[in-house]
C-alpha cells in the first residue's frame, strides 16, 4: 500500500502504456509541448468538468470526482461517473438518501475519432479501480467518449485488462523512483506525438552514449 504522499497522476498510466520515455519527459523532467489535438483535448475536458451533475429517472451523473488507490499509488479526477440504477439485491452501491441500488459506469472523454487504444482503456480502468477502493463495490463496465466523432466505446474490466493496469501503475512508480528517462527509441506512433520535436526518436536514437563512444574510440 502507498501513502497519500506517494500518489502519481491516474492520467500518467496513459503516457506509461503509450510510451514510456514519454511519461518521463512529462512526470520526471516536466516537459510539456501544445499541438491542436493537446489543445482541443483540454478544452473538452474543461468543458465536461465545468458541466452540472445530472438526474434523469434511474441515471444519475456525477462530473469530475476527485479519487485514489492506495493500492495502486494513483489519484486524479474523473470526467464523468454515471451511477445507474438497478433492482437486484446486493448489487452496487447505496447513495445517500437515495432509494435503490446504483451500479457505477465511468466515462472518459477523448478529443479523437472512436478507435481502439489501450492506453485509454487502461486509464479508464484505472478510474474503476480506484472508485472500487474507496466505495467498496465492484464496477465491470465503463466507456471512452469521442468528441470527434460523438461517439462511444464501451470497455469491459476485464481481469487481463485490470492486470494490465496494475502492472502499468507499477512501472510509472518505478520509473518515478529510478528518476531516469529511458532513451529514444523511433515507432511510428512517434508521429502522433506532441513532443516528437522535443523527443526527436529518429536523431537521439543514432545517437551513441558518452560511454559508448569512448569504447569504440579508446579501447
Amino acid at each position: 500500500m502507498y501513502t497519500e504522499d506517494d500518489l502519481l497522476p491516474v492520467s500518467a498510466l496513459t503516457d506509461m502504456v503509450f510510451c514510456e520515455r514519454r511519461a518521463a519527459l512529462h512526470q520526471l523532467e516536466g516537459i510539456w509541448e501544445e499541438n491542436v489535438a493537446t489543445v482541443e483535448g483540454h478544452h473538452l475536458h474543461d468543458k465536461v468538468h465545468a458541466g452540472d451533475g445530472e438526474s434523469r429517472g434511474d441515471l444519475r451523473i456525477a462530473r469530475a470526482l476527485r479519487i485514489r488507490s492506495l493500492k495502486l499509488g494513483l489519484s486524479g479526477v474523473t470526467d464523468v461517473v454515471e451511477f445507474q440504477r438497478v433492482e437486484t439485491a446486493n448489487t452496487g452501491i447505496v447513495l445517500p438518501q437515495v432509494s435503490g441500488r446504483w451500479i457505477l459506469f465511468p466515462v472518459e472523454y477523448k478529443r479523437g475519432i472512436l478507435r481502439h487504444e489501450e492506453s485509454f482503456e487502461v486509464q479508464l480502468c484505472a478510474q474503476a479501480l480506484c472508485l472500487e477502493e474507496m466505495l467498496n463495490c465492484s464496477i465491470p463496465a465503463g466507456a471512452l467518449f469521442y468528441g470527434l466523432t460523438r461517439r462511444r466505446k464501451d470497455v469491459t474490466f476485464t481481469s487481463a485488462l485490470r492486470h494490465i493496469t496494475e502492472q502499468a501503475a507499477e512501472r510509472l512508480h518505478r520509473l518515478f523512483d529510478s528518476r531516469v528517462t529511458p532513451r529514444a527509441l523511433y515507432e511510428k506512433k512517434c508521429e502522433r506525438c506532441s513532443l516528437l520535436d522535443i523527443c526527436m526518436p529518429k536523431t537521439v536514437a543514432r545517437t551513441k552514449s558518452a560511454v559508448e563512444y569512448l569504447k569504440a574510440n579508446l579501447g
